[in-house]
């Protein structure tokens, strides 16, 4: 039997490549077992930087300089291809403005900035990339991308002419937009998402995903006001209106953000990394599949890896089994309904805690049992 092993990260305790490795160590505890092909996935959030390191040759992951969603310094890593003569970089957001950096008591959406992740393309171009590849998971902002721009060398100002520092504090007083003097040259951008939200309404970015940032009821109203004033500013000095665009309220409005600063392009995130790594390639190659991260819920199924793994199996008439850190009970049936078998490492009384100090461990055991009842049943449906 040949085991293609797709997993995503297990956020706090294994990075994809690790998750990997540590499943194909208990699968191939079965002697009928033998091929087993690792391929991380991501899906524009945490990890891809290292999914598509680990899959690729070329100057592998650089570091820059620039600062997190507070504005304090931080080293952020990016990968560089050595394609030649264009070659491409993959950025994430999480790393120059993650939620994750900023601890719980500190999270301020009101003042939070992507103005690293700004910094963040900036380097990258200097370094020879001509492509820029960006993923918009995991951020910790809602200032539609301004603080990008910004970056870049967009001002926004004030009723008087006066620069603003584009918190989104300050959205509601800009009164014009300009863009980055002549001769200032930005290579193609691709937003990576595979969020489908627009930038404003009940299903944008800060009604959706501003709570998991610190966006309380209170700031809602706020934000939202903020990142309208936003868009009517962009329509009325750049002559664009990304407001409605599928994709516009990835990582607190950055979509629109790279739509209408940068000209850029928004793509499935897990679908162009897939494709770079060659998922689909070594999927072909095997009889079933085992994917999973941390944990598994129904947002796995708007458009997570693991849910992108089990679709592309499906469509390959290959069998795909999902072991997870956890999931809410609730979401079992439904996620049964997309994988023929779900596993969790957190069972019975056991403590979140507990399972993520243990990671690897369980991961390994039930890789091993998954691998006992694979190798007693035919390896197709």
């Amino acid at each position: 039997m040949r085991v293609l092993v797709a997993f995503d990260k297990f956020k706090g305790s294994l990075s994809a490549t690790e998750a990997c490795q540590v499943a194909a160590r208990g699968l191939a505890h079965e002697k009928a077992i033998v091929d087993i092909r690792q391929v991380p996935v991501a899906d524009g959030g945490e990890g891809t930087v290292q999914a598509v390191a680990a899959s690729l040759s070329g100057r592998g992951i650089l570091h820059a300089s620039v600062m997190d969603a507070l504005g304090r310094p931080i080293d952020a890593p990016f990968f560089l291809s050595d394609d030649r003569p264009s070659p491409f970089a993959v950025l994430e957001m999480a790393a120059a403005a993650g939620l994750e950096q900023i601890p719980p008591h500190l999270r301020d959406p009101l003042r939070a900035t992507s103005r690293g992740a700004g910094l963040l393309i900036r380097v990258a171009q200097q370094s020879g990339a001509s492509t820029i590849l960006i993923g918009l998971g995991g951020s910790a902002t809602n200032d539609g991308g301004a603080g990008l721009a910004a970056a870049l060398g967009y001002r926004f100002l004030d009723a008087q002419g006066a620069a603003l520092d584009p918190l989104p504090i300050n959205l509601h007083r800009v009164a014009r937009i300009e863009p980055p003097e002549a001769g200032v040259s930005l290579p193609s951008i691709v937003g990576l998402a595979d969020v489908t939200a627009p930038l404003l309404g009940p299903q944008g970015a800060t009604a959706v995903f501003g709570p998991q940032k610190g966006v309380t009821p209170a700031m809602m109203p706020v934000l939202e006001s903020a990142l309208t004033h936003l868009a009517c500013q962009v329509a009325a000095s750049l002559k664009c209106d990304f407001r409605d665009a599928p994709g516009a309220g990835a990582a607190g409005g950055c979509g629109f953000g790279l739509l209408a600063f940068l000209q850029a392009r928004l793509e499935s995130g897990f679908q162009r990394i897939a494709k770079i790594t060659g998922l689909e390639e070594a999927m072909r190659a095997c009889d079933c599949v085992v994917t999973g991260e941390g944990r598994l819920d129904r947002q796995t199924l708007l458009g997570k890896a693991p849910a992108g793994v089990a679709a592309m199996a499906r469509s390959l008439g290959k069998p795909v089994h999902a072991i997870a850190g956890s999931a809410p009970p609730q979401d079992l049936p439904a996620l049964r309904e997309q994988f023929d078998s779900v596993h969790l490492l957190q069972t019975g009384g056991m403590t979140l805690e507990t399972a993520l100090r243990n990671a690897p461990q369980l991961l390994e055991e039930a890789s091993r049992a998954l691998a006992a009842k694979l190798t007693a049943e035919p390896p197709c449906r």
